[in-house]
């Protein structure tokens, strides 16, 4: 049986619940659109907070990528398309094979259990529950990363993957591509065992480069089953 996931391990133990994660997850989810102007005041409303923590949490977006500023219109929503979503995965396809790497080195036979397990319960539910799915794919790659020295890295990690994941939500998980997930597991799972750090790193690059591929390809045939008033 996999262990079950606490999502309040993925996050600092000083680390709450802000204005700027709940402007985020708008962002991310399209409840605020592409090139929707954000006005400091209106959203100090919404969150009942003052405009500080609001002027703060754009400016810490804007750095991120999410939103845009410019003299005489103010800030507004940067559209997640194709391009956003490769330059993140691009940055992931360089972070989580060193995360990899690492955790070959240091990997116990518990470890390698927990990752077993969990590839069990994903071969078992074989996609028939994405959510539950999505947390035992989390809980995979977070038993690699989480006793990294690096935080930054991991808490970089874990910000690109809530990004990936919201938007994949909004899209069909072909059955190629659900086959190469499960092969993937299996390989890294093997690589690890027999201690080998660069077939392990190799296969995480290929398995992230492989879902931000898969998202953008997804991303583009929604595009283009829009009706033509409907695209931009």
């Amino acid at each position: 049986m996999a262990p079950s996931l606490d999502f309040s391990a993925f996050q600092s133990p000083d680390r709450e619940a802000s204005v700027y994660e709940a402007i985020r997850e708008d962002i991310i989810s399209g409840r605020l659109p592409a090139n929707a102007r954000l006005i400091v005041a209106d959203l100090a409303e919404q969150h009942g907070t003052s405009t500080n923590p609001v002027r703060e949490a754009l400016q810490q977006l804007r750095g991120e990528g999410f939103v845009t500023m410019a003299q005489n219109r103010g800030a507004r929503v940067r559209p997640i398309d194709e391009d956003f979503i490769r330059d993140i995965y691009e940055i992931e396809v360089l972070i989580e094979p060193a995360l990899t790497r690492w955790f070959v080195g240091i990997a116990t036979d518990a470890d390698i259990e927990t990752l077993e397990a969990l590839h069990a319960e994903m071969l078992r539910l074989n996609y028939s529950d994405p959510l539950r799915h999505t947390v035992l794919d989390t809980q995979f790659h977070h038993t690699m990363y989480e006793r990294h020295y690096n935080r930054h890295a991991v808490d970089l990690w874990w910000k690109h993957r809530e990004i990936l994941r919201a938007i994949s939500r909004r899209h069909r998980t072909s059955l190629g591509r659900q086959a190469a997930v499960m092969r993937e597991h299996g390989e890294v799972i093997e690589a690890i065992k027999a201690h080998d750090e660069q077939a392990a790193a190799a296969i995480i690059a290929r398995h992230v480069e492989g879902s931000g591929r898969h998202i953008i390809e997804q991303m583009r045939a929604a595009r283009r089953t829009l009706p033509k008033d409907k695209v931009d």
